[in-house]
C-alpha cells in the first residue's frame, strides 16, 4: 500500500485558520461506511445519528501551553522549544529550534530566569532532553510563559486559549488538542445524555507526531510515535457493558479510537490499563471495539487519513473528501467534522 494512494488536492483557503464562535455550528458530513452514502448537516444535529444505549467515548486530555521562547544563557541567541513528553525529575523530551544552538550542556533562560533549562542529551529525531529548574509550581510557570502549540498549518494567532481545548478537557499533558471534541458544547453533551446516550472518557496525551507527514513510500514501513494513555476501571466497565447490551461504541476522535483499540484484547474486551501506544491503524486493520467515529478532515497522506480509510474503506473516504472540497468544507484542526458509521 503506497503513501501516495492517500493524497488529495486541497486548496489552501479551505484550511480553517480560526475557530467558529459557536463550537456546534460547524458543518457535519455523515458517511455510511457500508454504502458510501453521504449526508450534509450541522454538527448540532449529530443527535439525529445517535440512539439511546449508545456510548460516546471522549478523550479528556488537556493541552498544555507547551511552546516556550527563551535565550541561551550568556548570549542573546533566541531559542524556541516545544515540550513533547514529560520524563522524570523535571526532565522533558523537547523539540528545539534552532537545534545547533542546543548542544548538551547548553543552558536556556525563559522569562528572565523564571525558568532555566539545561540540555542533557540528544535523542532520536534530534529531540533534546532538557532538565528544568525553577522556584514554585512548574504548571503555573508554564501557564505564565508558554504559548499554545498550534499546528504548523495554522498561521493566525489564537485569541482565546480555551478554544484550543475541549469543554471537557481535564488531564494536562497534550502537545495538541483532540480536535474532534472541539465541536461539542456543554449544552449539546447534556442533550445527548438526556436522550439516553452514555458518555465515557479515556485519556490519551496527543503528541506532535500527529502532524508528522509519512515519509516512507510503503505505508507498512512507517513507524508511529508513542503516546501515553489511561483507561480507568469504571470507564472500561461502562464501555464493555454498552457492547454487551447491544449498544454502539462511538469514538470521538482518532485519539479515543487509538486508545480503545490499544486497550481492547483479542476477545473484544476493553481492559482498564495505562501505558504507551504506537498503534498504527491503516486499511486491512480489523477493529476490535469501535463501531463509529466522529472526526475532523485530515491532512493528505497522513496516518489519520489512513485510520479513517481503515474504518470506511479508502474508496469511500477519498470520494467523501473530494465532495468535502467541492462543498467547501473547512479542513483540519479548527475545521468541520465527519461522522462515519
Amino acid at each position: 500500500m503506497r503513501t501516495a494512494d492517500f493524497y488529495y488536492d486541497l486548496p489552501e483557503e479551505l484550511i480553517a485558520q480560526d475557530p467558529l464562535l459557536d463550537r456546534s455550528s460547524s458543518r457535519l458530513m455523515h458517511l455510511d461506511k457500508k454504502t458510501g452514502e453521504i449526508q450534509h448537516t450541522d454538527f448540532k444535529h449529530i443527535v439525529n445519528y445517535l440512539k439511546p444505549g449508545d456510548c460516546l467515548v471522549i478523550n479528556d486530555t488537556r493541552v498544555i501551553p507547551a511552546r516556550l521562547y527563551g535565550s541561551k544563557v550568556g548570549t542573546d541567541a533566541g531559542i524556541e522549544i516545544l515540550l513533547l513528553k514529560r520524563k522524570e525529575n523535571n526532565i522533558w523530551e523537547t523539540l528545539v529550534k534552532p537545534g545547533k544552538k542546543a548542544k548538551p550542556g547548553t543552558k536556556i533562560s525563559f522569562g528572565d530566569g523564571l525558568l532555566i533549562g539545561e540540555v542533557l542529551d540528544i535523542v532520536e529525531e534530534g529531540n533534546r532532553l532538557i532538565q528544568f529548574t525553577y522556584d514554585g509550581i512548574f504548571e503555573e510557570i508554564l501557564d505564565q510563559l508558554g504559548e499554545m502549540p498550534l499546528p504548523p498549518y495554522i498561521t493566525h494567532k489564537l485569541q482565546d486559549k480555551e478554544r484550543y481545548q475541549t469543554v471537557y478537557a481535564k488531564n494536562e499533558g497534550s502537545a495538541a488538542a483532540p480536535t474532534a471534541g472541539l465541536h461539542f458544547t456543554k449544552e449539546l453533551l447534556q442533550q445527548i445524555q438526556d436522550m439516553g446516550v452514555k458518555i465515557a472518557h479515556v485519556t490519551l496525551h496527543v503528541g506532535l507526531g500527529t502532524f508528522r507527514p509519512v515519509k516512507v513510500d510503503d505505508v507498512e514501513n512507517h513507524h508511529m510515535h508513542s503516546e501515553f494513555y489511561v483507561v480507568e476501571e469504571d470507564q472500561a466497565k461502562l464501555i464493555n457493558d454498552t457492547k454487551k447490551n447491544g449498544g454502539r461504541v462511538i469514538s470521538v476522535g482518532t485519539t479515543s479510537c487509538r486508545t480503545l483499540e490499544s486497550a481492547t484484547d483479542e476477545n473484544g474486551i476493553l481492559q482498564a490499563k495505562s501505558g504507551w501506544t504506537e498503534i498504527f491503524i491503516y486499511p486491512g486493520y480489523k477493529f476490535k471495539m469501535i463501531d463509529a467515529l466522529i472526526t475532523n478532515f485530515h491532512l493528505p497522506e497522513s496516518t489519520l487519513l489512513m485510520l479513517v480509510s481503515a474504518l470506511a474503506g479508502k474508496e469511500h473516504i477519498m470520494k467523501a473528501y473530494e465532495e468535502a472540497v467541492k462543498e467547501r468544507y473547512r479542513f483540519f484542526s479548527f475545521g468541520d467534522a465527519m461522522m462515519i458509521e
